[in-house]
């Protein structure tokens, strides 16, 4: 009968204790809520792992398998542009090769194999003497399967011929080469992780995250807000926003550009003006009817490769010191007299010199 009588009291106290907790930690340390609250930031830490020693022995050969057992086939995300073709990227000590002009200009030449942010592929990985090499996406180079090397022979001898392999043609990968000072150490997969973070991220959960990683950090903030900033670039918007439901292509007098529309009444709608690769204009028209135009530079990138080549093709062409001219030695351009009209005056035709006639038999030419 007692043993009933505690377990109703007990009944009847759980509500008031669970309340009491939980006022409890409501009024705990406020700093310590928020941390739970917040959600977990986007942006992707470098692996914390302790570094390869610089006395570390030569790599083993139980080491060389894992390494390529755990890194052919796996889908990592890019970090940086890997540019098309048989360059590559070389890393070394942190430093990337390419990088700055050099890769924009190898990026304009050869076009990007991958793009910072996109899911690249590693398909083969090779450990040499002094660097380890991984291809991305294929590789430059199309490498045949183990039947494709299968030669038959007929009659006489004579080479069977299969059908051409199409692919082989065309390939559009790219690879990235992580050299070291002396040889390949001993190491481990994580710490290899940690080497070639400058340029594959290995942690990235998805796309979305692992272009943020690679963007400032105020564009980074508006992505995450879906907002758009006047500098932002087209790929920026389409992270920010998504694909524009509308499109519309203009003429400001001679400058051509897109209104991407996003949105529609009676809901707020926004035109953002693209000219280029980058935006110009923000107008936003709200339910109310008030009306918000951005068109001052409110964040500042680097500069694309598509608005380099437009400034180069502005660039006069610099005339050389030695150019020919008709103009006698010390005489300046001002010094040469003009016509009133302004126009210049056209060059008189010299007159062909009149035929000689034979003086005697020794000038004729005899001709059969």
């Amino acid at each position: 009968m007692l043993r009933l009588r505690n377990i109703a009291l007990l009944v009847w106290l759980s509500p008031f204790c669970f309340t009491s907790i939980l006022a409890y930690g409501q009024t705990g340390d406020p700093g310590q809520l928020r941390k739970a609250s917040q959600p977990p930031s986007a942006q992707t830490p470098r692996p914390d792992v302790p570094p390869i020693p610089p006395n570390a022995p030569r790599i083993s050969k139980e080491t060389r398998f894992q390494i390529i057992r755990d890194f052919e086939t796996q889908l990592v995300y890019a970090r940086t542009a890997f540019p098309m073709g048989t360059k590559g990227l070389l890393l070394r000590n942190g430093v990337l090769t390419p990088n700055g002009e050099e890769l924009r200009q190898a990026l304009t030449l050869w076009g990007p194999a991958v793009k910072p942010g996109d899911p690249a592929h590693i398909s083969f990985v090779q450990i040499k003497d002094d660097h380890i090499h991984f291809e991305i996406n294929g590789g430059p180079v199309h490498r045949k399967k183990w039947y494709q090397r299968v030669e038959i022979s007929g009659a006489n001898g004579t080479p069977v011929t299969g059908a051409p392999d199409e692919a082989q043609s065309n390939p559009h990968g790219t690879f990235v080469d992580l050299y070291f000072e002396k040889h390949v150490p001993e190491m481990t997969v994580q710490q290899l992780r940690s080497l070639l973070f400058p340029v594959l991220d290995f942690n990235a959960r998805n796309k979305e995250q692992a272009y943020l990683d690679t963007v400032p950090p105020k564009a980074k903030a508006a992505i995450q807000g879906h907002h758009v900033l006047v500098g932002m670039n087209q790929e920026m918007v389409l992270h920010a926003k998504g694909k524009p439901p509308k499109k519309v292509r203009e003429r400001d007098g001679e400058t051509e550009y897109e209104e991407w529309i996003y949105g529609e009444p009676p809901a707020d709608v926004d035109f953002v003006r693209i000219v280029g690769d980058e935006v110009v204009r923000v107008e936003t028209m709200k339910v109310d009817g008030e009306k918000i135009v951005r068109t001052e530079k409110e964040i500042i990138l680097e500069p694309s490769d598509k608005d380099k080549d437009k400034e180069a093709k502005k660039e006069p062409v610099e005339r050389p010191a030695n150019a020919p001219t008709m103009r006698r030695p010390g005489e300046d351009s001002q010094d040469v007299p003009k016509p009133a009209n302004g126009a210049s005056p056209v060059p008189p035709m010299a007159t062909p010199d009149p035929p000689q006639t034979p003086n005697g038999p020794s000038d004729i030419v005899a001709t059969r």
